[in-house]
C-alpha cells in the first residue's frame, strides 16, 4: 500500500507510469470507451478548504473509474466537533477503499496516513499539493514533449505549490528557478531535502532573471487560502511580480503559461497572458481530471 502525501512518495518510475496511464485513460474517453478498474470500490473525499476542480475531478474520476466518492465536509463529520484525526483514521479506512484529504496543516494528513489502512491522497495542505504538479507536468509533455532537461520558472509566492515545483524537480528532472520576495521564499528544510536528492533549483527575487529562456512560466494568487488578512501587505510586497506580457517576452519563444486557479487577472497574472496563445490553463484544468485517474488507478486498482 502507498500514500500520496507528496510528490517523493512515488518513484520517478511510478509518475512516468501514472502519467502514461493518464494519456492512454484520456484517449479512451474521447473514443467513448468505458474503462472501470475500481468497479465497487469507494473514495472518500474529506474537505477543510473549499474546492471546485479538487472535488469535481475526483467525483467524476471515480465515477468514470467505475467506483464512487463520497464527499465529506469536516464541519459536518466528527472530524469537526474534535474527534482525534486517528480515530476518524482508523473508522474511515475500514469502511471505504482510498481517502483524499484537502486541508490546512500538512501534520493533519501525515497522522491520518499513520493510522489508515487504505492509501490517503493529498488533495491540498498549506505545505504541498502534489495532484497539481502531476497534472502540470502531464499538460506540458501533451504540448512540448518531455519535461525533463527543461527550464521552469516559478514567479509568485514560495507556496504549496512552489513546494511541489521542487519536489517535482526531483522526479521529473527539469531545472526550475523561482522567483519571490524577501520574506516570502519556499521552505528551507523541503528545499534542501529535494537539492539532496538531486534537485536543481535556483532562487532569486527577479522575476526576469527566473524568467529568461524559460520553457514554461508559472504562478498562483499571492494570497492563498486562510491568509485573506494579509491580502493587502502581499499586494504591496508583491508589486513587480505580476506576469504580464513583458514577462513572457524574456521566456523562450514556445514558452508555455500555466496558472493551478483560480486567478486574479492584474495580480499574480495579467488578462493578456492568462487567456492569450501562450495559456494553456484550461487544458490544464481539464487534465486534473485525467491525471488523477491514473493516480486512483496506481493506488487503488
Amino acid at each position: 500500500m502507498k500514500h500520496f502525501l507528496t510528490l517523493l512518495d512515488i518513484t520517478p518510475d511510478e509518475a512516468r507510469h501514472i502519467l502514461k496511464r493518464a494519456e492512454k485513460m484520456k484517449r479512451k474517453l474521447r473514443e467513448g470507451k468505458a474503462f472501470r478498474p475500481l468497479e465497487g470500490k469507494t473514495l472518500a473525499m474529506i474537505f477543510d478548504k473549499a474546492s471546485t476542480r479538487t472535488r469535481v475531478s475526483f467525483e467524476v474520476g471515480m465515477y468514470q473509474l467505475g467506483g464512487h466518492a463520497l464527499f465529506l465536509h469536516s464541519a459536518t463529520t466528527q472530524l469537526g466537533r474534535g474527534e482525534p484525526v486517528e480515530d476518524s483514521a482508523r473508522v474511515l479506512s475500514g469502511m471505504v477503499d482510498g481517502v483524499m484529504i484537502r486541508t490546512f496543516a500538512h501534520d493533519t494528513i501525515q497522522r491520518f496516513a499513520e493510522y489508515s489502512s487504505v492509501p490517503v491522497i493529498n488533495g491540498l495542505t498549506d505545505l504541498t499539493h502534489p495532484c497539481q504538479i502531476l497534472t502540470d507536468v502531464f499538460t506540458y509533455e501533451e504540448q512540448r514533449g518531455s519535461i525533463e532537461g527543461k527550464t521552469v520558472a516559478w514567479v509568485g509566492d514560495g507556496n504549496n505549490m512552489a513546494h511541489s515545483w521542487i519536489n517535482g524537480a526531483v522526479t521529473f528532472g527539469y531545472q526550475l528557478r523561482i522567483a519571490c520576495p524577501p520574506g516570502y521564499c519556499p521552505d528551507d528544510k523541503t528545499l534542501s531535502a529535494a537539492r539532496a536528492l538531486g534537485a536543481d533549483v535556483t532562487l532569486t527575487d527577479d522575476p526576469l532573471e527566473a524568467v529568461a529562456n524559460a520553457d514554461l512560466v508559472t504562478t498562483d494568487v499571492w494570497a492563498s487560502m486562510g491568509q485573506e488578512d494579509e491580502q493587502a501587505e502581499r499586494v504591496k510586497a508583491f508589486a513587480g511580480f505580476c506576469v504580464d506580457a513583458r514577462t513572457m517576452s524574456y521566456a523562450g519563444p514556445d514558452a508555455l503559461f500555466m496558472h493551478c486557479l483560480p486567478a486574479h487577472r492584474g495580480e499574480e497574472v495579467s488578462a493578456d497572458v492568462i487567456d492569450g496563445a501562450q495559456s494553456v490553463v484550461w487544458t490544464e484544468a481539464e487534465n486534473r481530471l485525467h491525471a488523477q485517474k491514473g493516480l486512483l488507478e496506481f493506488l487503488m486498482a
